[in-house]
């Protein structure tokens, strides 16, 4: 739930005291808590309602330019918003006699700077791991007891070098629409590229060894392989798993969705996600590169 902080000043002791029911006090009229909007808008109108003459400042978590968004009550600075951003207007008062400065402090431009290079930086800073797997598979369904596998798709990275793998499945039913339209896989393909799924799947295990293994959203598609493999009295893949989307969610918190497109033009990667196998392994690969830290945790366990 989003993180809230209401600051009170020359507030009435009631309403300090009705507060700790909903919050922590940290400071002297500095209130923290975690709930869910509905319980913030309660909050806040009470607060307006009995604040008397006091000031109240509420500050919460926003999806906008910088994450978070404010609103005053009875107080002289004003919120005002500029160009999706958040402000503080300060009255000037007819003592003032310093000028006033538009513009941001250069602090506030230097971070800004930081920030903005940061998400345009075309070089990754991360090191390779010496090798890893990148999968993918698609599927008629989502469950892996009544769908089946259609396509698997491996791509080794090793170094600065790249082995691919990738292979339709023989398929002997009528494959739903919707999933051709995703994928723009058709029946006559599967019927003429298909292969049989156990030769497929023996091919993939032995390219993917027991090296790491990487993927986006990885736990659906190993329990997928692990069910067919089970049923070919194949051994199961055990491998140590890197799940990219997890990562995403720490260093990305207010997307607005996390599907692997959504993710893909937040880092700025110029591709689309095909939903095809071996062309989203080399998608998920480059997003790889892209979140900070993730290959140096692969790294580590390699």
């Amino acid at each position: 739930m989003p993180f809230t902080v209401v600051t009170l000043k020359k507030s009435p002791p009631a309403l300090r005291g009705d507060l700790t029911k909903w919050m922590q006090e940290i400071a002297p009229g500095v209130y923290v808590g975690n709930f869910n909007t509905k319980i913030r808008e309660r909050l806040w109108q009470r607060i307006q309602e009995t604040v008397d003459d006091g000031e109240a400042t509420i500050s919460y978590a926003c999806r906008n330019e910088i994450g978070y968004d404010f609103v005053t009550h009875k107080t002289e600075r004003q919120v005002i918003d500029w160009e999706g951003i958040p402000l503080v207007l300060i009255p000037k008062h007819e003592n003032d006699t310093k000028p006033l400065r538009y513009g941001f402090s250069k602090a506030a431009k230097f971070h800004k700077a930081r920030r903005f290079a940061a998400r345009t930086e075309p070089v990754s800073h991360e090191r390779s791991p010496a090798t890893y797997i990148v999968l993918d598979i698609e599927t008629d369904g989502l469950q892996p007891t009544e769908n089946e596998i259609i396509e698997i798709g491996v791509l080794k990275q090793c170094g600065q070098t790249q082995e691919e793998y990738q292979s339709l499945i023989t398929y002997d039913k009528m494959l739903p629409k919707n999933i051709s339209e995703l994928t723009g896989i058709s029946n006559e393909m599967l019927q003429s590229e298909g292969r049989p799924l156990k030769e497929v799947l023996l091919e993939a295990q032995k390219i993917i060894g027991d090296h790491p293994i990487v993927g986006y959203n990885i736990g659906f598609d190993i329990g997928f392989l692990n069910t067919f493999l089970r049923r070919h009295a194949l051994p199961h893949i055990s491998n140590r798993v890197y799940d990219l989307k997890k990562y995403v969610k720490r260093e990305q918190p207010l997307l607005n969705n996390y599907k692997l497109q959504t993710v893909v033009d937040a880092y700025h990667i110029q591709a689309k996600v095909e939903h095809r196998a071996l062309a989203d392994c080399q998608v998920m690969n480059a997003l790889a590169h892209k979140v900070k830290g993730f290959l140096e945790k692969v790294n580590e366990n390699t």
